[in-house]
């Protein structure tokens, strides 16, 4: 297993699998397959340049993209200190096999690594049990919980809301 940092040359994967997972899982994500089926590969890879307040880490099974998470600071100065989760998947083939665990980790050592921050924050649909264990082992707890965060077919879910301190 490779868990590296995305790069424009990975655009075409990287969609491919977020597709993947926008259908898969639909209540895990605020974007929607509709939303993001049409959006142009050059976008998608300018969104997967790194800089220094961004990242977005890939999970490699035999050069196959598995999974992937991304990682964006708060650009207000006022929220600056805090930088928040996003976009958490890993394809149902490879799960638990601690692929999520080790994008996590690499994750938190970017954040670490980042200047003047202090607090990492992430959603999760209440429902989801197994990614919600996953967030608390790597140090996150939760501090809210918002109903009907999203309304998909009739549907109301709620979402926890989670941080972990970076020391």
């Amino acid at each position: 297993m490779e868990i590296r940092i995305l790069s424009a040359d990975d655009a075409a994967e990287f969609q491919a699998l977020r597709l993947a997972g926008l259908r898969e899982s639909p209540t895990a994500f605020v974007s929607s397959y509709e939303e993001e089926c049409d959006t142009p590969l050059s976008l998608i890879a300018e969104r997967l340049i790194a800089g220094s307040d961004r990242a977005v880490f890939g999970a490699f099974a035999n050069d196959e993209l598995v999974g992937v998470v991304g990682l964006q600071r708060h650009s207000e100065p006022k929220l600056a200190h805090k930088a928040y989760v996003w976009g958490m998947y890993v394809a149902p083939g490879f799960r638990s096999r601690g692929i999520g665990r080790e994008l996590l980790e690499h994750v938190l050592r970017r954040a670490a690594s980042m200047s003047g921050l202090h607090q990492v924050n992430l959603g999760v649909n209440s429902a989801n049990a197994a990614a919600i264990a996953l967030y608390e082992t790597a140090g996150f707890r939760s501090f809210g919980l918002e109903r009907g965060f999203l309304l998909i077919d009739g549907v109301l879910h709620d979402e926890l809301h989670m941080a972990r301190a970076i020391h």
